[in-house]
């Protein structure tokens, strides 16, 4: 009997070095000048941008969640890198930062090449849409531990602000006004729900949108609507930030409209919502119509059509708006900021269906 090698137990070395080799060209396309080491050692070496006087490093840490069954099911793994570094970046972005570096960590029950290959691309797109760099992550197999055919997803992002010019929404105020960016579609939360709608309704995934809903584009399928990758914010926010001053921000992520916003605020102030102020994508009307979904549970749960809310002052509101449609944003006047009232548990809504 001949000896036993790792290949025999379900990890391929030679598949891993493979994958670190397809990807080097496209992480090579994200370096930054203060990337001193970067992909094939132990560690990274990234030092702070010499402009920051008083640098505070931001970080975050996300996955992409059950939107990964999507992409098993419509097999197609080239965007879903593009909501990993999202969800991240646009995370440390509401404190102002600038991301300077993101890592990746990809896990499998066994290593298919040319799949990892497809995902860690679109990681390095999304490094490149933040401007920051990719400097390394962890592939591993898992034999025995995943479903065959199926990975998971974690991406790690580290940023960097001035210290003075940290944003926290101290310097709100009533009557200050809520700019929201539009969505590019469901993002990356609330899929457990969009699968359960998907399987209850039996709705075909490569059927175009326009079947479902009157006025979407007939070119895109359900499914294509559904994988849209998270829109990433960084450079229009930034680009803002030197413009005008931002009094605080929102990631539309987990807990929907309605929560994130909320966390803008302290515990005297509240954000009023005009529900009619924005037109959602199409497929947010398939969901709530296929999945029966009110209103109030639609908002806490999704985006609804608004992926990132910044709060200015009422002087600033053209100024912001220019900015931000010049760098490519479609940017609407969603709401104000207003006192909190003691029936409101948070982010109340113009046509008071949820508070």
């Amino acid at each position: 009997m001949s000896g036993l090698s790792y290949r025999d137990a379900g990890v391929d070395i030679d598949a891993g070095d493979q994958l670190v080799e397809n990807i080097k060209p496209f992480a090579k396309r994200t370096m930054r000048k203060e990337v001193l080491a970067g992909i094939g050692g132990f560690g990274a070496l990234v030092e702070l941008p010499k402009r920051y006087h008083e640098p505070v490093l931001v970080s975050g840490t996300d996955g992409v969640g059950t939107k990964l069954k999507l992409a098993f099911a419509l097999q197609r793994h080239d965007t879903i890198g593009i909501d990993l570094v999202a969800m991240s970046v646009n995370d440390i972005l509401v404190q102002g930062a600038e991301p300077l570096f993101f890592l990746d960590y990809f896990v499998c029950e066994r290593l298919d090449v040319a799949v990892a290959t497809d995902v860690v691309q679109g990681i390095a797109k999304g490094c490149e849409l933040a401007g920051c760099a990719l400097i390394g992550g962890e592939t591993a197999e898992h034999p025995g531990a995943f479903t065959p055919g199926e990975y998971d997803l974690a991406g790690f992002a580290v940023g960097v602000v001035e210290k003075a010019r940290a944003i926290d929404g101290t310097k709100l105020a009533q009557g200050d006004v809520l700019l929201g960016l539009a969505s590019s579609g469901l993002h990356s939360n609330g899929f457990s729900l969009v699968r359960k709608v998907i399987e209850r309704s039996g709705a075909d995934l490569f059927a175009p949108l326009s079947r479902f809903v009157a006025g979407a584009s007939g070119a895109t399928s359900l499914g294509e609507a559904l994988l849209e990758p998270t829109r990433i914010y960084v450079r229009p926010v930034l680009a803002l930030m030197a413009a005008v001053e931002i009094k605080a921000m929102a990631h539309i992520t987990g807990g929907g409209l309605t929560e994130n916003t909320h966390r803008m605020f302290g515990s005297d102030l509240a954000a009023r919502l005009e529900a009619e102020a924005w037109s959602p994508p199409a497929v947010f009307a398939w969901l709530q119509g296929a999945g029966g979904i009110s209103t109030f549970e639609m908002r806490r749960t999704f985006n609804c059509g608004i992926g990132f809310v910044i709060a200015v002052a009422k002087s600033d509101v053209a100024q912001a708006i220019e900015v931000l449609e010049e760098a490519g944003e479609s940017v609407a006047v969603i709401g104000q900021v207003e006192a909190r009232h003691e029936a409101a548990l948070g982010t109340v809504f113009s046509d008071g269906v949820t508070q």
